[in-house]
């Protein structure tokens, strides 16, 4: 696979792991994302508002599934954006969440929720999407999502993600909780620690927010 310059602004220590894992998932030609061939994505990010769409989608099980009733609830929740036949961007994208699931472990499928949603419906089916998630995915509490043309584009939209055209999508994960409804928008191919940390952050206001709920409460009810 020739990996796009995008890919060289890696540390090397990021770089070999997550191109070795991008490499497995390029069983079948693809489509480049013509973007990132010409200039390496931008590293930043964004506090973001989403709305998500009442639609039904399915996941990789063929399962159909709400993505905010289903698996955001009032989880933590770390969401890209991929489609099986990129073969420069997405895998890395995959390879990154990947790497967050190991490092989050048991917390995964329980407190936290993984999400990839793919930009491509009329390709990506759910049998695709499994296949394509077995180089990435170790373990339970990752849901691949597709759905309809519409479904999927009502979702993007909400979450601020639609691209109309798919191979220009950008390099994008989406960190938040559930229960705040307090979400960040990372952008370019983001260090997985920076991403786990966020999650680590907003668990502690979550413990934070309930020893505070907690001692105001002690003190309207001491006489």
């Amino acid at each position: 696979m020739n990996i796009k310059p995008a890919c060289k602004r890696l540390s090397l220590s990021l770089t070999l792991p997550l191109l070795l894992s991008a490499q497995l998932a390029l069983a079948h030609a693809g489509h480049d994302h013509g973007g990132a061939a010409s200039q390496p994505p931008a590293l930043h990010q964004e506090e973001a508002s989403v709305r998500f769409a009442d639609v039904s989608l399915l996941d990789q099980d063929g399962m159909p599934v709400r993505l905010e009733k289903d698996l955001v609830g009032d989880r933590l929740v770390v969401m890209g954006f991929i489609y099986t036949s990129c073969t420069t961007v997405c895998p890395v994208v995959s390879s990154i969440m990947g790497k967050v699931q190991q490092r989050l472990g048991g917390r995964v499928g329980g407190e936290v929720q993984l999400v990839s949603i793919s930009v491509d419906p009329q390709r990506d089916d759910a049998k695709r999407l499994q296949a394509y998630a077995k180089a990435f995915q170790h373990g339970t509490g990752w849901s691949w999502l597709t759905g309809s043309p519409y479904a999927i584009t009502e979702t993007l939209k909400g979450l601020g993600s639609f691209t109309a055209d798919l191979t220009q999508h950008p390099p994008l994960i989406l960190v938040g909780d559930g229960r705040s409804g307090h979400w960040t928008r990372y952008y370019g191919f983001t260090d997985p620690k920076v991403l786990v940390d966020e999650i680590n952050r907003l668990s502690a206001r979550r413990v934070h927010a309930k020893s505070t709920a907690i001692v105001e409460h002690q003190q309207e009810v001491q006489p």
